[in-house]
């Protein structure tokens, strides 16, 4: 395992871009990207609490931004307001996956009775799914035909067929029985998903139907999310705090990106 960043607060939303790795400091009101080799830059995002990335098809970055529920737009030069989701969102914004026409899926973590909502590339924006324990990272497989999602506190992975509307139907169960909390998920071309297991310390890959093949101790540390990139997406990042309470984390700079090579590439979205 090798570190290529810290002195942050608390790293979500990892997502691999044009030979960068993104990902949102919560705490820390800002994105950072970071190149394999450590080098770090930053993009304030004063005011809010960042989250849930991703980039649309022409390159442009969607931010959720937590507690005010909405989703801004990064064009490289400027953060504007995108959508305000707060009619459709009872709880914070998590975790989102943009589609390869555009359309952002994002999920709205409440403890029960979680949502998916999906925002359209003409910002409107609608529920697609409804009563998840705590929807977080989520995945779209390389053919666009499935949505998988983690449910915190239901410990399962629990996927959805995505019809040519962008509407989700058939939900079915993934992976249930987990032995701990998955966080964000990245998903690889034999179909595994590999899960940051939050409490449990470590990030798991995971089969449909539940079996974990390969497992990644975070020696006491707090998994929270993972992302694979790299030039040919073997390289997993791993996203690792003290703590997997954020509100414990306020004015520390103790959360890291470490990376490991694997065997399998990443496929899909992000």
């Amino acid at each position: 395992m090798n570190q290529i960043a810290d002195g942050f607060c608390f790293g979500e939303g990892p997502r691999w871009f044009e030979g960068l790795l993104w990902f949102s400091d919560m705490l820390g009101e800002a994105v950072h990207t970071v190149t394999l080799c450590g080098s770090m830059t930053t993009v304030p995002i004063p005011g809010h609490a960042p989250s849930g990335l991703g980039f649309c098809p022409d390159g442009c970055l969607l931010v959720a931004s937590t507690e005010k529920r909405q989703l801004l737009h990064y064009d490289g030069e400027e953060l504007t307001g995108f959508a305000d989701l707060a009619r459709l969102a009872h709880a914070n914004l998590g975790d989102l996956v943009i589609d390869e026409h555009g359309r952002a899926y994002v999920g709205s973590q409440a403890r029960s009775g979680g949502v998916i909502i999906r925002v359209d590339r003409d910002r409107s924006a609608r529920v697609v799914a409804a009563g998840l324990d705590f929807p977080n990272g989520m995945v779209i497989t390389p053919d666009g035909g499935t949505l998988i999602v983690a449910e915190s506190l239901g410990r399962r992975l629990t996927a959805y067929r995505i019809d040519l509307a962008g509407n989700l139907h058939d939900r079915r169960i993934f992976a249930d029985g987990l032995t701990a909390a998955p966080d964000g998920i990245a998903l690889d071309a034999d179909g595994g998903v590999w899960a940051a297991m939050t409490l449990g310390g470590r990030f798991d890959r995971i089969v449909e139907g539940g079996e974990v093949t390969d497992s990644i101790d975070m020696e006491g540390r707090a998994a929270i999310a993972c992302a694979l990139g790299g030039p040919e997406r073997r390289t997993l990042f791993l996203l690792s705090s003290p703590d997997a309470y954020p509100e414990r984390l306020i004015g520390t700079k103790d959360s890291r990106v470490d990376t490991v090579t694997v065997d399998v590439p990443g496929a899909g979205r992000p």
